[in-house]
C-alpha cells in the first residue's frame, strides 16, 4: 500500500513539474492502450525547456575508472541513471535531470568512459569499446554509490547499454526507457551485409576502420561530431552554444581510443578483452527483456535505427513503444525532454 501511494505522489509530482497535466494523462491512457495491444500512439513534445548546466559535477571511483557524473534530486528518491551515447554527452539529459528531480527522483548522469572527466585509474587498463564493458561500467558506479536497483534509460550507446544491463542484470533495472528499442548485437551479426541504402548510414563506421579515419576523428574530433549531430538530427536547429558544451568533453585523452575501438569491434577487426568473453556470449543470443520497458522513436531520426515492429517481441514484460513527432531526431531526450522525463515516470508505475 506504502510503495503504491508513493508510486501516485511521484506521477502527481511529476505531471505538476511537467507542467503538462492535460498530455500527462493522454500519455497514461496511452500506455494502458499499448499494453492492451492497441495501436501506437503518436505523441507530440513540449518546446525543451532550455536549461544550460547542472550542479558542480562529482567524482567517484568505480570499477577501473574515475567516473565524473552530474546527480540531482534527494538523495533518499528512487534511483533514475541516465546513460548518454556518440557522439554526445551528459548535456543530452540537461533539461531530464531537473525535471524528474523536482518529481522527486534521484537522478544520476555519468560521463561514459572517453568523456568529460572520467578517466580511467591505470594506464595499463585497454581503452576497450566493446559493447558489454560499457555496461559492467555502469553496473560498477551503481556499486560505487550504493544503489541497488534503478530505472535505466538511455539512447545511441547508452540505450544499447540499458538494454544490456536489464537483459544481463534484471535484478539491478527496475524498469527501462530505451530510445530506439532493442540495440543489442554482435560481431557475427556484424558480419552480415545490409542493402546499400542501409551500409551508406554507417559511413562513418567504415572510415573508422582505417588509420586514416581515426587520424582524422582525432584531428576533427568536433567538426565530426557537429556533422553526425547535423545529419541525426536533421530537424533540429541547436546552437552552437548547445554543441559547444557538450563537444568540450569529446577533448577526454581516451575518447577517440574508446570510440574507435567501438566501431571497429563491431565489425570483428579489434578484439575484446577476453574477460567479457562470456558476457558477449550470452549477448550474441539477443537475450529476451522482462523488465517493464517504454521504448521510443523520434519522427526525424536520421541516424541507422531499427523499425520498432522489429523487436517489440524482445519485451516480454510490461511493454509499450512512443512515437514523438514534431521534427524530433537521434537525441531525443534533449529534444523532446518532457517525452523522456514523462516515459521514465510512467514506466516507473508499470
Amino acid at each position: 500500500m506504502c510503495e503504491e501511494i508513493d508510486n501516485n505522489r511521484r506521477r502527481f509530482l511529476g505531471a505538476a513539474a511537467l507542467g503538462i497535466a492535460a498530455t500527462q494523462f493522454t500519455l497514461m491512457s496511452s500506455a494502458k492502450a499499448e499494453a492492451n495491444g492497441a495501436k501506437t500512439p503518436i505523441l507530440a513534445p513540449v518546446t525543451p525547456v532550455g536549461n544550460t548546466s547542472f550542479a558542480p559535477l562529482k567524482q567517484i571511483d568505480a570499477g577501473a575508472m574515475n567516473v565524473g557524473y552530474a546527480e540531482a534530486g534527494p538523495s533518499g528518491g528512487p534511483a533514475v541513471i541516465l546513460v548518454h551515447g556518440w557522439p554526445y554527452d551528459i548535456y543530452s539529459f540537461v533539461d531530464v535531470a531537473p525535471l524528474l528531480a523536482s518529481a522527486g527522483y534521484r537522478v544520476i548522469v555519468p560521463y561514459l568512459r572517453g568523456y568529460g572527466t572520467t578517466r580511467f585509474l591505470s594506464s595499463e587498463t585497454p581503452r576497450n569499446g566493446q559493447q558489454s564493458v560499457i555496461a559492467v561500467d555502469i553496473l560498477a558506479l551503481m556499486d560505487a554509490l550504493k544503489i541497488q536497483k534503478a530505472i535505466l534509460g538511455g539512447f545511441d550507446w547508452g540505450a544499447r547499454t540499458v538494454d544490456i544491463m536489464a537483459a544481463l542484470w534484471p535484478e539491478r533495472c527496475k524498469a527501462l526507457v530505451s530510445v530506439s528499442g532493442y540495440l543489442i548485437g554482435s560481431q557475427e551479426a556484424g558480419k552480415s551485409p545490409l542493402p546499400p541504402k542501409a551500409e551508406l548510414q554507417w559511413w562513418y563506421q567504415y572510415y573508422f576502420a582505417t588509420e586514416r579515419g581515426r587520424a582524422g576523428y582525432d584531428k576533427y574530433r568536433h567538426d565530426f561530431a557537429k556533422l553526425i549531430w547535423q545529419l541525426a538530427s536533421p530537424k533540429w536547429n541547436f546552437s552552437d552554444e548547445t554543441f559547444d558544451r557538450s563537444a568540450a568533453a569529446f577533448d577526454n585523452p581516451d575518447h577517440v581510443a574508446i570510440s574507435i575501438h567501438n566501431y571497429r569491434w563491431r565489425l570483428g577487426l579489434a578484439q575484446g578483452e577476453a574477460k567479457y568473453d562470456v558476457l558477449e556470449k550470452r549477448l550474441a543470443q539477443a537475450p529476451v527483456i522482462n523488465v517493464p520497458t517504454i521504448t521510443m522513436e523520434g519522427d526525424a531520426n536520421g541516424a541507422p535505427h531499427p523499425d520498432p515492429s522489429s523487436y517489440a517481441k524482445k519485451f516480454s514484460g510490461k511493454y509499450a513503444h512512443r512515437n514523438i513527432t514534431g521534427g524530433v531526431g537521434h537525441n531525443l531526450p534533449q529534444e523532446a525532454p518532457q517525452a523522456f522525463a514523462q516515459a521514465i515516470i510512467d514506466v516507473d508505475a508499470y
